[in-house]
């Protein structure tokens, strides 16, 4: 499996960035091993002194496809979750300041948690699927994918242009404005519609 994710996919988040508005997708990969699953401690690294936090609602892929017309893009995955997308943000800045690749500033070992995921059945309105983040009780995101720049059908079909999707993989698509810095004892929960999917530690 793989982890496709997509970056600066809501407005807030990319003025908040001070980045320009993407004209498609923007796509990295993250490897399996940096999955964190269970509520398992996310462990601080050695080699970072900036981990930021980026809460974003993730789609689990049930069919293999490839080139899928957006019409047909819902068929491709019944089941959506929550994730954070772990960012050594000095390490990404180095990077970027220097013209050169950041994989390992955002695909690092368990840089990926990932929580429970809900049944498209038991979600409402799957246009309108709102995340929250709470840190230490404290809410420091919120989003809906209405207010996303490029809808969960339309990341599916354009992602699948360049990638075979196959069962197992997940897209996580993007995060709300207010990302920041996590500190060792931080508990993170992260919501679906008001349902805890993920509540972990930082250690």
């Amino acid at each position: 499996m793989k982890i496709i994710c997509i970056g600066l996919n809501y407005m807030d988040h990319v003025k908040e960035s001070n980045d320009c508005v993407p004209e498609a997708p923007l796509i990295f990969i993250k490897p399996d091993t940096a999955l964190l699953r269970n509520n398992n401690p996310f462990y601080y690294p050695e080699f970072s002194q900036n981990i930021h936090y980026e809460a974003e609602l993730v789609i689990k892929i049930d069919r293999i496809g490839r080139h899928i017309d957006k019409r047909f893009a819902y068929r491709y995955y019944s089941e959506v979750g929550v994730g954070i997308d772990f960012t050594a943000r000095d390490l990404q800045r180095k990077f970027r300041k220097e013209g050169l690749p950041w994989e390992i500033a955002k695909g690092f070992d368990h840089s990926a948690p990932v929580g429970k995921f809900l049944k498209k059945e038991d979600i409402k309105d799957l246009n309108d699927m709102r995340l929250q983040l709470d840190i230490n009780g404290k809410t420091v995101q919120k989003g809906s994918s209405l207010d996303m720049i490029f809808p969960v059908d339309e990341l599916i079909s354009y992602v699948s242009r360049f990638f075979t999707l196959k069962i197992g993989d997940l897209i996580f698509t993007g995060t709300p404005a207010g990302v920041g810095p996590v500190n060792k004892g931080d508990r993170l929960c992260v919501s679906l519609n008001s349902q805890i999917l993920l509540d972990f530690y930082v250690k």
